[in-house]
């Protein structure tokens, strides 16, 4: 299978990366190939101009190669921070510049004069790993889950992908090593189990 990994986080050494090189380790270990981008690293720019706006756009290389690679992918995988209950500006970027209409949905005609959309992402599977200091237990009672709503929702289901679950370590800010040690192998389990060998 081909699974493309993104990663949302500023810094170099994060438990963010920690996550994202365990899911890489599992993934290949697994024999599926892996697609990474770690978007800051990277340098991907998260502004959308008005010229990329019609779905018949001719799009800059890189976001090209982005929407080629996503639309091949057989599984999806994010991981970000919880910045203000929603993703790193770059990561919203991400999906408004690659996750475009008539490369990741449609819109077409509901039977009553209005639209509803269809998914075209070949990816059968889309996970998520956030990482906040809010207790998750806080962020519900205060909140819901935004995050949830955003990605399995939003995202993955408006582009088709079916089979999707998110986790959320927190509160980073005071982990212990201990702790992120029983993260990291709560994220081997979860994509072990849905991208096994």
């Amino acid at each position: 299978m081909n699974v493309s990994i993104i990663l949302g986080h500023p810094a170099l050494g994060s438990f963010n990366h920690a996550i994202a090189q365990t899911a890489i380790d599992v993934l290949r270990a697994n024999g599926h190939d892996v697609h990474f981008h770690d978007l800051y690293r990277e340098h991907f720019d998260p502004v959308m101009t008005a010229a990329e706006l019609p779905k018949d756009a001719v799009l800059p290389p890189e976001i090209e190669r982005h929407c080629q690679e996503i639309g091949l992918a057989d599984g999806i995988i994010i991981i970000h921070p919880n910045y203000w209950s929603a993703p790193p500006a770059i990561l919203r970027g991400w999906v408004d510049r690659v996750l475009r209409a008539g490369r990741a949905y449609n819109f077409v005609p509901d039977g009553t004069g209005g639209a509803k959309p269809v998914g075209l992402l070949k990816a059968s599977t889309g996970l998520v790993f956030t990482t906040a200091n809010t207790p998750h237990e806080k962020e519900l009672e205060l909140f819901g889950d935004p995050l949830a709503t955003h990605w399995l929702k939003v995202v993955f289901g408006l582009c088709g992908v079916a089979r999707t679950e998110k986790w959320d370590f927190s509160p980073v800010i005071v982990s212990t090593p201990d702790e992120r040690q029983r993260w990291l192998g709560a994220v081997r389990g979860a994509v072990d189990r849905y991208f096994p060998k």
